[in-house]
């Protein structure tokens, strides 16, 4: 993003991007509460937490790690405290914060039926091209079999952490919990979400989460 403000900072709408992406997730009923991982020196979350208050859901704070894997781990301690293994959990980016609750109402249904877990994920519309060191097109993917993988991504607690243990112990660097799963020979549901479930990477990601929430529902 650049800047000095972290992206899960910015303004959208009037609140930071970090506090959409938890509204969407304390917001919905099937969801009990919520394990936050922050930066030991982030002085910002605390007015977030405050302004969340009022869902009236457990809202705990973890220590994020030094990369994503060990930020989840960290959270998924926390809710240990508070779950069981055997409890589903569902692990969202901060920086996702136009998710709709009909895409985690079909996540929570596909996880339920499918043991290893689900993720939400967009099948690939392009063609995909694979490059050398250079730019140079080395071979053409068939994009029939490809997906964008989203979040929230959701497993049982038990068994995401034993994958990110596995993961960490051994150095093997994951970019999501389903890759993690992965590792452990399980076949995570690829469940079909919606395009404006977008992840703020650039500048100009901010105009557009602010369009797609001014469609979804309007601004605050």
């Amino acid at each position: 993003m650049g800047g000095a403000l972290p992206k899960q900072y910015q303004m959208l709408c009037g609140k930071p991007v970090l506090q959409h992406s938890m509204e969407r997730l304390l917001g919905h009923p099937a969801i009990s509460g919520l394990a936050a991982a922050i930066a030991a020196d982030d002085a910002q979350f605390q007015c977030i937490a405050d302004a969340l208050r009022h869902y009236g859901k457990p809202l705990t704070v973890a220590p994020g790690g030094v990369e994503r894997h060990h930020s989840v781990r960290n959270a998924l301690r926390e809710l240990a405290r508070q779950a069981a293994a055997d409890d589903w959990v569902l692990v969202h980016d901060a920086a996702r914060p136009c998710v709709r609750k009909t895409d985690i109402d079909k996540l929570i249904a596909a996880a339920g039926r499918h043991g290893a877990g689900a993720l939400l994920a967009l099948r690939v519309s392009d063609t995909v091209k694979c490059a050398d060191a250079a730019g140079f097109v080395m071979e053409t993917r068939p994009r029939e079999t490809l997906w964008l993988a989203q979040t929230p991504q959701m497993f049982r607690l038990g068994r995401l952490s034993e994958a990110l243990d596995y993961v960490i112990k051994n150095n093997i660097r994951v970019t999501d919990d389903a890759a993690a799963i992965e590792t452990l020979g399980e076949r995570p549901q690829l469940v079909e979400g919606s395009a404006d479930n977008i992840k703020i990477t650039r500048p100009g990601d901010l105009a557009l989460a602010e369009f797609y929430l001014e469609r979804q529902e309007g601004c605050a």
